[in-house]
Formats: C-alpha cells, structure tokens, sequence
C-alpha cells in the first residue's frame, strides 16, 4: 500500500521527518525515501527496505539532509521520492495509491513525445506518471487537480515545493491524509501515529479531493473537499496502526468492536481465545470480552530479526518469513479447544500452516472467526495483493471447486447466510482443517466502524464502489 510523512519548520526538519516517515512502515515493504529542502536546493535519499529497517537504512544519510522542509515515503511498489524540474519550479513528490489506467495514460503521453524512465521492474512510475500530469497545467493546484480528475483507481499525494509543501488526497478519498501541527511546525501524514511521540496535535483531516498548503506558519486550503468518499475499510481491518486513526475514528476500537460484534453472534463452546499476531489480537480482544473467555496468546511473535512477514514480494519467502515469526507454546495449546480471531483470509496458505502446527501440538479443536467477510474481488484502487492474483483468493479457489469457475453468481456467493455462501465458507473451513470457520457479517463490519456504508470503499467483500 504505502504511507507518506511531510514537514515544515521554522528550524531544520530531519528528524522529525526521519521519524515520522519511519512510524509507516507497516505500509510498504518495498523502498523507502527522503528528500528534504533548504536554501541550496533539494538534497534526496533512497533505499531498498525489503531486508531491512526503514531506521538502519537512512539513519547514515541524515547528516548529509537538513532544511526547513521535506517529505518521505515508505512505498510498497516503486523509488520515490523524485525530484523533478520544470516550467512550475522544482519540485519533489511521494504519491500513494494506484493508477489503473496508467498504460493508457502513458500511450497519451508518448504521443507528445514525453518519455518515462522505467522502474526496476520493468513498469512505468505511477509517480512519475502523476508528476508529468502536474506539469501538463501552469499552477501546482490546477496540475493536482488534472491528477484527481484524470487518473482512475487512486492517488493521494505530498509535493515539496520552494516554499511549502502542497497535500492533496485522493478524489474519493480511499486512503487518508491528516495535517499535524506543533509551535513552529506543520506536517502531513497517512498515519496519526506519526504525531504524538513528535509533539504533533492533531489539525484535521483532509477530504476527499481536499488540497491543502502547508508552511511553518500554517495550513491554507486550496481545493475544498469533495462530497463522496469511498475510503478503504481495509484500514481499520488490517492495514492501519492500532495508535491511528482516520476520520477521527480509531483502529484498535473499531477492531475491539469487530470482535465484540463476532462475540455476540457466536455460541460454539471452547475453553479460550487468541488473535492470529499482530492485527488480529485487537479483534480477539473484542471477542473475548464481549463472550467472558479467556484470552490466551498461544503463538508469541518474534521480531528481533524478522522485520515484516508482509516484507518479500516473492510469496514463497513472505509465507517462510511468516512462519519463522510465530512461535507456539505447547503448554497453551495442548487439549485446547481454541478460537482464533484474524483481521482477513487472503490467500489461507500460511494461515494453514499454522492451524496444522495447533493440531499438532496437541489441540483438540482450532476455530477461526475472521473480522470481514470473505475476500472475493481483488483490490482496484491500491496496491494491496498487487502480486496475487484472483485465483489466489481463498474465496475464489472455493468457488472454482463449487462451480468449475470463478466468476459465476460472485453476488451471491457475497452475500452472507446465503445457501452458496455458506457452501464457500465451509469449502474454505475444510480447505483449512478448521473445526469451524464463521466470517464477519459486512453489515456488522460497517456498523463496527461507525460510518456509513457509502462513504467507506467495501469492494474487495461486495464488489461494490464508485469508478
């Protein structure tokens, strides 16, 4: 997916910058970058962070980044941040989020003979793409607004100009922007818990569509917020931090309310209740809670030299890497009737690896209660499961099985209670060996997150969503 961190100050920026593109790390796996700006110009600094800490990549290069303001990224897909010139001025740009129509929009481009460099991958730079869209209009806010109106699927993005530094959320608003100040400071972040360690307040949030102004002095809106907003739900699922939240509504609340919620329409009878680490632990909370049964940590997380099962693209090392990271206690599992929560099932390979690892260490009977529904559609509008394709999703592998397809009656297969929902869900539970598998309701996942159903993105569970 991906998050970003902006600054200015009235005094030398770095470290705040440092450390508040490093609290986004959860986001991104791939590459991670600063660029600061001072009275010499732009100075900027990039890292593959696939193997590594954001911190221990950049830390030797922050005595050679000062000035008053800068930008940073942790990018799940490509190098950013760039620094361009043009007839606007130099700028430096981050952006986070997905361009669907970006072969489209480069063919365009090519044809007024404008070239793009290629990332290591062999694919064009969203962020590239973004920033030749700006410079196609003759101010920066009408150059953001050509990328809202132009691109489809999403784009949020951070521009770092000579004299502030320009935020502008995406036009449905899928993932968030808040602006931070301190005495002397403004900064902008994908994350709010990027601010309290900082000394940052919580300004506001932006909109959707919203461009905004930052200097040390102040945040001056450009570009009034758009009415619709489709903001990914995911967030407060999975993606998000627990410290943060979005739209003043906070991730380890709404995943204690999505457990509470699984609680209160369950009554199967086990001795104990734990959290698949780290997401899920929030939602198991909930549940344990709400039903009066134990909580139990069964696996222990060990992270001292495994940075981030999400890390690898190559799924192969991401399932190893995972599984390196969860330890099981024997003496908590043994005779165990166990439920487990877990924020989602995307693919089940490495989920499977460990209700088999419960089994054999003695446990009598594992459930699964997931926090969403079942994934069906694949991600549009970000980058998430950009290396898994539909026929990877556990959901669709078990409506291949049921229908020699995958993409017969996918409405009615998401539409929970249903007679084909129930066959999918009960496919994916023996697919898994679980004893028993029941997923979140959409409604109550809704309801858990307080706002309404069309205002938050749902089309990974529903297919539903605004283009």
């Amino acid at each position: 997916m991906g998050g970003f961190f902006g600054v200015v100050s009235k005094e030398d920026c770095v470290n705040d910058l440092f450390y508040g593109t490093d609290y986004h790390s959860h986001l991104g796996t791939k590459r991670g970058g600063l660029a600061t700006k001072n009275a010499k110009g732009f100075s900027r600094s990039i890292h593959n962070i696939e193997k590594n800490y954001f911190r221990s990549k950049f830390e030797a290069d922050l005595p050679d980044l000062h000035g008053d303001k800068g930008i940073g990224v942790i990018s799940d897909y490509d190098a950013q941040p760039l620094i361009f010139g043009s007839h606007l001025g130099r700028f430096g740009i981050v952006t986070v989020g997905k361009i669907k129509n970006i072969d489209e929009l480069a063919n365009k481009a090519f044809r007024k003979k404008i070239h793009f460099y290629e990332t290591s991958s062999g694919k064009l730079s969203p962020t590239e793409i973004a920033a030749t869209l700006i410079c196609e209009e003759d101010f920066f806010v009408d150059g953001i607004q050509n990328v809202q109106e132009t691109i489809k699927g999403s784009c949020s993005l951070l521009l770092l100009t000579e004299n502030g530094i320009y935020a502008a959320r995406d036009k449905l608003g899928r993932t968030p922007i808040i602006i931070g100040k301190k005495d002397g400071s403004y900064a902008a972040s994908s994350e709010t818990c990027a601010f309290p360690n900082l000394g940052f307040e919580i300004d506001k949030y932006l909109g959707p569509g919203e461009i905004v102004f930052i200097t040390a002095d102040g945040c001056e809106q450009r570009k009034k917020p758009e009415e619709k907003m489709q903001i990914c739900a995911f967030l407060w699922v999975y993606y998000g931090y627990p410290a943060s939240s979005y739209e003043g509504i906070n991730v380890e609340f709404v995943r204690y309310r999505c457990g509470s919620a699984l609680g209160k329409n369950d009554d199967v009878e086990i001795d104990c209740v734990s959290g698949i680490p780290d997401s899920g632990i929030g939602h198991a909370i909930g549940y344990a809670n709400e039903r009066n049964i134990p909580y139990i940590r069964p696996f222990t997380k060990y992270t001292p030299t495994w940075p981030r099962s999400f890390m690898p693209h190559d799924q192969s090392i991401r399932d190893l890497v995972a599984k390196m990271k969860l330890i099981p206690i024997k003496e908590l599992i043994e005779g165990k009737k166990i439920l487990f929560c877990e924020d989602s099932i995307v693919r089940g390979t490495q989920l499977q690896e460990n209700i088999q690892i419960l089994f054999d260490y003695g446990a009598s009977e594992v459930h699964m209660r997931p926090a969403c529904p079942t994934l069906i559609y694949p991600c549009e509008f970000l980058n998430f499961s950009t290396s898994r394709s539909t026929l990877d999703l556990v959901g669709r592998k078990a409506i291949r099985e049921l229908e020699d397809s995958d993409d017969k009656f996918l409405d009615e297969y998401a539409t929970s209670s249903s007679e084909k929902n129930r066959a999918m869900v009960d496919r994916i539970r023996q697919r898994l060996k679980l004893t028993s598998l029941k997923y979140q309701k959409l409604e109550n996942l809704v309801k858990a997150i307080g706002l309404p159903k069309d205002k938050l993105c749902t089309h990974c569970w529903d297919g539903s969503s605004y283009f």
